[in-house]
């Protein structure tokens, strides 16, 4: 049951009027991501089926090259029993059904103008299979109010200089190696990555919420609870800002990790950067955090972008993450028709 403290709390998260309209969300992500206008200026496409392919598939919808804003007209699981393809200027929109994704994931491979909102992922298989796998040079994407579970390599992997991505609202369980940002320490070239992850709940998972080479990386507003080696790593240059988020020690305390690698075109091995800022720590976590810092060693978020939308932390905030992060019930907006639930 929702508290009237949560429920008042949830009234003040981001995007409060983005399911009032079809298309309100396109280029409303905050953070890195706010350009992505996904299928803004392309008509709908219908999912009318579950089966993997064929007409009326989701994946007959991704592979199109026009802009689409892809709406479902079924609730179910769809077996994939390959990586779905997703090409530029695509809404992938589970608002008003109830689909999962299993058997593999999403790869978005050289695309630009993403937003991938309310669906459920979950049992992917296989070697490399993540949930959501974005590489190489993919830019201008939107995760939001995803559930992700249990896949055999990532949820969601960000690497080979793909840029200007934001991860909201999304629910993270029952899984090992979380979310990788950056590659390996020869993909120098990862040093463009830039990602914001705000209002998530990471719920248990193992580690990588995320683990983070050579890019920027602003972490606000989320809840990670019983990591079950760190919360967070910094490995070869990578910078992350950490600000008003929640962590919650389970068995394991460190919360903050530093992972030293040479860089494909350096002599030297180096860990990454990581900045906190109004952080709570609670049942024993401790920060571990490194204390010297060079000048220009770290970003500053108000760089990139003026405004984010962000609470202080609390124990009521927490409940409010545990209920808003992830699939939601919620209907389609009123442009293609009413409520379908």
């Amino acid at each position: 049951m929702v508290s009237k403290t949560e429920a008042n709390m949830a009234s003040l998260l981001p995007y409060g009027d983005v399911d009032f309209s079809l298309r309100a969300m396109a280029g409303r992500a905050e953070g890195f991501g706010c350009n992505s206008i996904g299928g803004l200026h392309g008509p709908l496409y219908f999912v009318t089926t579950v089966a993997d392919d064929g007409p009326g598939s989701l994946r007959d919808g991704c592979r199109r090259k026009e802009p689409l804003w892809i709406v479902f007209e079924v609730s179910g699981t769809i077996h994939l029993s390959s990586y779905l393809n997703v090409s530029s200027y695509k809404t992938i929109d589970g608002r008003g059904q109830s689909i999962k994704l299993t058997g593999k994931g999403l790869r978005l491979k050289e695309c630009e103008h993403i937003i991938i909102c309310n669906l459920q992922f979950e049992g992917g298989r296989g070697h490399d299979v993540d949930g959501i796998q974005i590489k190489p040079n993919s830019r201008h994407i939107w995760i939001d109010r995803c559930s992700l579970r249990d896949y055999d390599d990532g949820l969601i992997d960000i690497t080979r200089q793909s840029t200007d991505i934001t991860v909201s609202r999304c629910y993270f369980a029952q899984h090992d190696k979380t979310m990788l940002i950056g590659a390996d320490p020869s993909h120098i070239g990862d040093r463009c990555i830039r990602v914001t992850i705000h209002h998530c709940f990471f719920d248990g998972t193992r580690q990588r919420q995320p683990r983070v080479r050579f890019g920027k990386i602003h972490l606000y507003n989320n809840y990670t609870r019983n990591w079950g080696l760190y919360a967070v790593c910094a490995s070869v240059e990578s910078q992350i800002y950490s600000q008003c988020n929640i962590y919650e020690a389970g068995t394991k305390k460190k919360t903050f990790e530093f992972y030293t690698e040479k860089a494909a075109d350096k002599e030297e091995q180096k860990s990454g950067t990581i900045i906190s800022e109004g952080d709570i720590f609670l049942n024993g976590a401790e920060s571990c955090l490194q204390t010297q810092h060079t000048e220009g060693s770290i970003f500053h978020p108000s760089e990139y972008y003026t405004t984010w939308t962000m609470e202080a932390p609390s124990h009521s905030f927490k409940g409010v993450l545990q209920i808003c992060a992830g699939w939601q019930s919620v209907c389609r907006p009123a442009e293609v028709s009413s409520c379908l639930n």
